[in-house]
Parts: C-alpha cells; sequence; structure tokens
C-alpha cells in the first residue's frame, strides 16, 4: 500500500600549561571499531565541523586569530584547518611578526620566533575546545605544479621536519596533521610520495606514535586514488573542489567507505561559499545553497564530519592582502555569511541523533531520484529506530520504510536553511510511503526525519 504524505509546515617545547590540560575533557581522537567515524578516547562521538583557515599563522595577528576562533567555536566549527608553510610567498614574507618560520629556506632550521605564533594559536584552540588541523606544508613546497614554491623538501629533510613538529606538538591533543597541502603525490613521471612518507614517519615518530594523520588533495580527487594501504594515514580525503556544481560527493564517500581496510572519511574542500565557479566570475559564485546541498549529501553518505570554507576567509583577504580570485569583501565582512551558520545546524542536526550509529541507505529512496542537482541521500540509525532523508529539492520522493519495525512513526520536517524543525506529525507506518516537502520554490532543501513514535527523540536540530 502506497499513502501519500504532504506536510506542511617542541609544543611550548617541554609541556602544555596546567589549566590547558583542565579545559580539554575527552582526550585524543580515535577511529571507531567499525572504522567509519571518530570519536574521543573516552568513546565521546566526534562530528568533524571545519573550517578552512589556510592563511591563519601567515596572514593574522593574536587579536584577529581570537577573533576568528571565537566566532567558530560560537557557529560549532571544532576543526581549523591551516597552513605552517603557507601557500602565498609563505617561505619568504613574514607573518605580521615579522618572522619567516625557516632560516634559509631549510626545513632543518625552523625558526623558533615563528613558531610561538603556532604554539600561542594551539592553546587558544584548546581553551575553545577545538582541533587544530595543522598542515606542516602547502604542497608546492613539495611538488610546485602552480603556485609560487619553491620546492624545497626532500626525503631527509621531510623526516627531520616531520619529527621536529611531531615532538613539538606531542602533548597537545587537539591537533590532526593534514599532509599534502592541495598536490597530488604523484604527477605524470613525477612521484613525491616517499617525501610525504617520510614526513609522515617523522610526525609519527617524534609524537610517540599518537599522531592524527590525514592528506589534503588537489580538486576532484581523494587519498583513495593514491594513498590505499598507508599505516599513517588515519583519515581519508578527498576535494571535490570548485570547478563544478554538484560533483558526486556521494560516490567519493561511498568508495571511501568500501576501502578495506575500513577509515573514516571526509570531504575536506567542498565548493567555497562566495568562490566565483571554476574561478571565473562570469559563471557566477558558490551561495549557501550550493554549499548545503554538496556538505548535507557528504554527510548523510557516512562521511565522518565536513569541512566549509569561504572563498574571502581561506585568504585572510583585508586591504593590506593582494586579493586571489576575486573575493567580493573582506574576512571580517565575511564571518558571518550564511553558509558558516547552516553547517553548524547540520553539526546540530547530526548530534540530535547519533553521530557514529549511522549506516548510508539509499535503498531507502525507492522513488523520484534525481541526479546532480536533484540527487537525494538517506540513511538509517544502527538499531532501526530513526532514519534521516536529505531533499535537495522540493520534490516527492517514495520511500521504503519497512526497515523500520514501529507501527506509528513520528515525521518531522527540518529546514537546513533555518535550522528549524516544524511541529512533528504521528502517523500509521506503511512498508511504503511517498513524501513531499512543505515549500516550493528555489534555494529551497529539506530534511525529512523519521522516527520510531515510542523513542523520546528530542527535536531534530535541538
Amino acid at each position: 500500500m502506497i499513502k501519500r504524505i504532504k506536510i506542511i509546515f617542541f609544543l611550548f617545547i617541554i609541556s602544555i600549561p596546567v589549566f590547558a590540560q583542565q579545559e580539554w575533557k575527552h582526550g585524543r581522537l580515535e577511529v571507531t571499531k567499525d572504522g567509519h567515524y571518530l570519536q574521543y578516547k573516552d568513546g565521546t562521538p566526534f562530528f568533524w565541523l571545519g573550517d578552512t583557515g589556510w592563511e591563519l599563522f601567515h596572514r593574522l595577528n593574536k587579536d584577529e586569530i581570537e577573533k576568528y576562533l571565537e566566532n567558530r567555536r560560537e557557529k560549532g566549527f571544532n576543526v581549523i584547518q591551516a597552513v605552517i608553510l603557507a601557500e602565498f610567498d609563505g617561505l619568504k614574507k613574514p607573518n605580521q611578526y615579522g618572522e619567516v618560520p625557516l632560516i634559509d629556506l631549510d626545513p632543518t632550521k625552523p625558526n623558533d620566533k615563528y613558531f610561538e605564533l603556532v604554539d600561542w594559536t594551539m592553546k587558544e584552540a584548546m581553551k575553545k575546545n577545538m582541533f587544530m588541523g595543522l598542515l606542516p606544508t602547502w604542497g608546492d613546497k613539495v611538488i610546485k605544479m602552480w603556485g609560487q614554491g619553491p620546492e624545497i623538501f626532500n626525503e631527509n629533510n621531510a623526516y627531520v621536519y616531520g619529527k621536529w613538529l611531531g615532538n613539538r606538538y606531542k602533548s597537545f591533543p587537539n591537533i590532526v596533521w593534514i599532509l599534502g597541502g592541495d598536490r597530488p603525490p604523484v604527477k605524470d613521471s613525477i612521484d613525491k610520495k616517499n617525501i610525504w612518507r617520510s614526513m609522515a614517519k617523522g610526525i609519527w615518530e617524534g609524537s610517540n606514535y599518537e599522531a592524527i594523520i590525514t592528506y589534503h588533495p588537489s580538486g576532484e580527487s581523494s587519498t583513495t586514488d593514491y594513498w590505499q594501504n598507508e599505516l599513517w594515514l588515519t583519515i581519508n580525503m578527498f576535494q571535490s573542489g570548485h570547478a563544478k556544481k554538484d560533483n558526486p560527493v556521494w560516490e567519493w564517500v561511498k568508495k571511501g567507505r568500501e576501502m578495506i581496510p575500513s577509515k573514516p572519511i571526509l570531504d575536506g574542500e567542498p565548493n567555497y561559499e562566495d568562490h566565483p565557479i571554476n574561478w571565473d566570475k562570469k559563471n557566477g559564485y558558490f551561495r549557501d545553497y550550493d554549499v548545503r546541498r554538496q556538505t548535507y549529501r557528504s554527510v548523510f553518505s557516512g562521511a565522518c564530519g565536513v569541512t566549509y570554507g569561504n572563498q574571502a576567509m581561506w585568504q585572510f583577504y583585508s586591504k593590506r592582502e593582494e586579493p586571489v580570485a576575486f573575493p567580493e569583501r573582506s574576512w571580517i565582512e565575511t564571518l558571518d555569511r550564511p553558509g558558516a551558520f547552516e553547517v553548524g545546524y547540520l553539526k546540530r542536526l547530526i548530534e540530535s541523533r547519533s553521530v557514529t550509529g549511522r549506516t548510508p541507505d539509499q535503498s531507502i529512496i525507492i522513488g523520484g531520484q534525481g541526479e546532480k542537482m536533484e540527487y537525494a541521500t538517506a540513511f538509517r540509525d544502527t538499531g532501526n529506530k530513526y532514519c534521516m532523508i536529505y531533499f535537495p529539492v522540493t520534490k516527492g520522493l517514495t520511500l521504503n520504510l519497512s526497515f523500520l519495525p514501529a507501527t506509528q512513526i513520528r515525521v518531522w520536517w527540518f529546514h537546513p536553511g533555518k535550522g528549524e524543525a516544524g511541529n512533528s506529525v504521528v502517523m500509521q507506518k506503511y512498508a511504503t510511503m511517498i513524501f513531499t516537502p512543505p515549500s516550493t520554490g528555489t534555494d529551497s532543501d529539506w530534511v525529512l526525519v523519521i522516527d520510531d513514535a515510542n523513542t523520546k527523540f528530542s527535536q531534530p536540530g535541538k
């Protein structure tokens, strides 16, 4: 029976200060037993909500960093991705305190004065219960391809630099190391894998083998393309990128989840809000609706989280910097753009049910599935007590709810652009049901949340 439903509505070289240890409640990160998600050492689930602050150490002073971190903390971000050897002449152009990171461009001679700002930022992030996703270097310092470079790393100095970093920050529990920096490890006949392996080995050894490490690849590629059996790689990461709308993020996540051994996977760089499509403003810009479609669909496909970005924010554009690829406003004016709030709503939605008990299940959608912009995604919990379906556009879907043992269900419509759910409706469950979202028009996406009526789940997103 089909029922049609339409509802309206060196750490400071020796140790971390004691106050910082007291602030950090749950320990380091680790992978869940099923290999798909992240949790703290004490078993508390962790949903990765990252922000790309690539040029943070290079372009901001302490007051600006504190302002940025606090703004992101208030919105629910818990990972800040930033680069130590920055992209834009990061080896030769000093930071806001007049310091460059290396002496004589030598990775074996780090400038301690430069790293004092990294130390300070790590402690500030820890006070706010935030992780730093630290990139030891942008990728052009290993394989230039484009950008400024220069290529300064080989296998030997990469290991020394990595071990120095691992040792300096080994007592910080709020760190995820991110290698790669927007470059592939292999390009045509050029193979730089062993350099990255050496850097990873150094970080691992320097951190007493406690480091969490991932790799940030270039656009429209994934670590699953290059790093399939690396012991040092804790988390798989892909970059769906900025070239076109509606790249199939669900396929990248699915591929990652099917890899053996299983590792968590996430989109570490989906389309940035306010980024010109394919780097040409004549094509228009990605806006918050575009961000929502990609972030929701990767998470609903089983990612362990997702990273947001804004075109002005990642480069911390201001009057004192040259703009890159047509930012529309300064980073200060960008702090409260809609997409930055809306990815926080996604995090709250996931946390209102189960962060680590999710199972992607596209078999729930049996009618009305679309392609590209219209592609819908679904997941359920492992106990078959609830499911969520992301409707990227307002058209009806036929759902197979036979996996739910309940005879009655509680139905909610959650608005991703507002972070709100309307009143719930309790109804009879049928094996097959058709649901149509409550509104029509452009930029109108919805999440359908279906709970076993006998459960006492909270309002979605609360």
